[in-house]
């Protein structure tokens, strides 16, 4: 699993940049934490959240979801493959 920094936080939020996904911190009332905005490819995650729970949801979404990551720079693209990794040996 990652380390819960900014740092990782932010690597995840290229990620998301990378596959045309807009993440945004925004006060809401989604149970779950998240919302996913279908067709305008915006993820809106709750701005209280901690940057634990930030990397926890965006951990879960890229899980959840189908991406074409021929999108992806060599970088990104072998940290998505290392997390992706880390995420199946949870599961």
């Amino acid at each position: 699993m990652i380390k819960y920094t900014k740092h990782n936080l932010n690597k995840l939020e290229d990620i998301f940049t990378e596959l045309k996904i807009t993440v945004r911190y925004e006060k809401g009332n989604f149970q779950s934490g998240y919302c996913i905005v279908f067709g305008k490819n915006i993820v809106i995650v709750n701005k209280f959240f901690d940057v634990e729970a930030r990397i926890n949801t965006l951990l879960e979404i890229l899980d959840q979801g189908t991406f074409d990551t021929n999108e992806l720079s060599t970088e990104n693209m072998e940290w998505y493959q290392k997390i992706r990794k880390g995420m199946l040996k949870t599961v």
